[in-house]
């Protein structure tokens, strides 16, 4: 295998770790940073699919207890089914839409520019949001009705737009709708579980015919390298929103945007996909 074929996939899974769960799009900083890489071609969408599993693996692993709690009082227990039913309603919305429209999607939206302009759109929707006067009616997830779910759900409809960011519209979703900081995070994370795998078995079937063994060690690393740096980031960002709102987070999209915008008007970076 390619030494530096290897480094390439530390990278982008770096990348996809620390990026999946703040409101700063994975999927944005994905195809720009393997545009920079060079790694853009049809088996890099298929990479960048595969390391998702490692960021998942992270939500999994942090809420381990949470999970197996759900999973044992599944058919006893009134919360544990309230949570999968939300979960499971919130999931709905983006897959339909994502089932619809992912073709149409990849074709047009897939690039640098378009990722850089929602970021920007994205970033000062954040600031907008954080200008409001927030009313938490939910402190902690299981206080979710199914009806409030499914508003979150419809907002992460947002993110089937690369560069607006699952995590950010989900967040900010939530906080809108009247979570507090911590279930609205959370709430997120949660929601990345079903989204993350549906999405997965979803491009992995259409795009079979790309998998091949001897990619295995290059998927391992870049999943292994997700799942380090997002385990960190979860945890992290708890800590984070217990102190701190999410205006950094908006300057920061806004900010690396504009630079796109600007390096590829002014020739700097060849942004090949722009």
């Amino acid at each position: 295998m390619d030494l530096i074929l290897l480094f390439k996939a530390l990278l982008m899974g770096v990348v996809e770790g620390l990026t999946e769960f703040l409101p700063i799009s994975s999927t944005g900083h994905l195809i720009l940073v393997g545009d920079l890489l060079g790694f853009t071609d049809e088996k890099s969408k298929v990479f960048e699919v595969v390391i998702q599993t490692g960021a998942l693996l992270a939500v999994l692993w942090e809420y381990r207890r949470r999970f197996w709690d759900v999973a044992a009082g599944l058919f006893s227990n009134r919360s544990a089914a309230r949570f999968v039913t939300n979960i499971a309603v919130a999931f709905l919305p983006a897959a339909f839409l994502g089932v619809l429209f992912s073709r149409y999607i990849k074709a047009y939206l897939f690039r640098p520019v378009p990722v850089a302009l929602a970021l920007i759109g994205g970033g000062f929707v954040i600031l907008w949001a954080e200008r409001r006067k927030h009313e938490v009616r939910f402190e902690q997830v299981d206080d979710l009705t199914w009806i409030d779910a499914f508003k979150i759900g419809c907002a992460q409809c947002l993110a089937l737009i690369p560069g607006t960011s699952r995590s950010g519209a989900t967040i900010i979703g939530g906080l809108l709708f009247g979570c507090s900081r911590k279930a609205a995070t959370e709430f997120s994370f949660f929601l990345a579980v079903p989204t993350l795998i549906g999405a997965g078995v979803y491009d992995l079937y259409k795009e079979r015919s790309l998998l091949s063994a001897d990619d295995l060690s290059l998927f391992l690393v870049g999943s292994a390298a997700a799942l380090v740096s997002a385990l960190l980031c979860i945890r992290w960002l708890l800590r984070y929103i217990s102190s701190h709102d999410f205006t950094g987070f908006a300057w920061y999209r806004i900010i690396f945007g504009v630079l796109v915008l600007v390096t590829a008007y002014l020739g700097l970076v060849n942004w090949t996909a722009s």
